[in-house]
């Protein structure tokens, strides 16, 4: 595995491309609040201010098990922000346009681009995106145009932990090297990050005997040199596996 990481490294310098940096990227992913379908926004064990950044959340969208699409909008009710459908879906997806963010010298970010930061010592325009699987699909996951960067599951999610499930990670509709992913970016935030390979796939065991949040994160480059310096994606996959019936 190191050897072939290696090559994928190279391979993603050799493009010109930055290796990302910040191992603990938040994310937005989603999870069952009180029977109903929230989005998170926060990694590890910190659940953020959802609800500030819900202007900034669109293309939130949802299918059923055939991947006929239901209308899904978002509402926020209290301190969360919640996806109301107008049926059970089975996939659901949104994406939360971070914006642009600048590192000063004493590590801290400011929400401003490089041009109006002269010491910024990196800039860097952060997407997120989320994509979860409630229920058993009829046809596999399918590429979701608004999810530029995307984990999709090789085969059906089995039903046990431990199970080694395949992954690949898509970016712009294409199977994409060096993307680096974590099994369990809320309780394992600070795991060694496994690059995908040449055809974008990486194969993991299943952590969780309940809710699984995979996080890949894949870095662009900047197509505005004056005011970033990168683009970061990161994306989510989430699942939840049935625990057993209660005795």
């Amino acid at each position: 595995m190191a050897k072939r990481t290696t090559l994928i490294w190279s391979t993603v310098l050799s493009a010109g491309l930055s290796i990302p940096t910040m191992v603990d990227a938040h994310g937005i992913w989603f999870a069952q609040r009180a029977k109903q379908i929230a989005i998170i926004y926060g990694i590890g064990g910190d659940d953020l201010e959802a609800v500030k950044r819900q202007p900034n959340m669109e293309s939130v969208q949802a299918w059923d098990a055939e991947l006929n699409p239901i209308r899904a909008q978002l509402r926020t009710a209290g301190p969360v922000v919640l996806v109301d459908t107008d049926a059970p879906p089975t996939i659901v997806s949104a994406v939360l346009q971070n914006g642009t963010w600048s590192k000063l010298p004493d590590g801290e970010f400011v929400k401003k681009a490089k041009d109006e930061v002269p010491n910024s010592v990196k800039s860097e325009t952060t997407i997120k995106y989320a994509t979860m699987i409630k229920g058993p699909l009829a046809k596999p996951v399918p590429l979701i145009p608004a999810q530029t960067l995307q984990i999709v599951p090789v085969g059906t999610l089995p039903d046990k932990l431990g199970t080694p499930m395949t992954y690949r990670v898509f970016f712009k509709g294409k199977p994409v090297a060096g993307a680096t992913i974590i099994n369990d970016m809320v309780n394992d935030p600070d795991a060694a990050e496994i690059a995908t390979g040449p055809d974008g796939a990486v194969t993991l065991p299943v952590r969780n005997q309940g809710l699984n949040v995979l996080r890949a994160v894949y870095v662009s480059p900047s197509d505005q040199p004056a005011k970033i310096d990168r683009y970061e994606h990161t994306a989510t996959l989430s699942f939840t596996l049935p625990h057993a019936p209660e005795k």
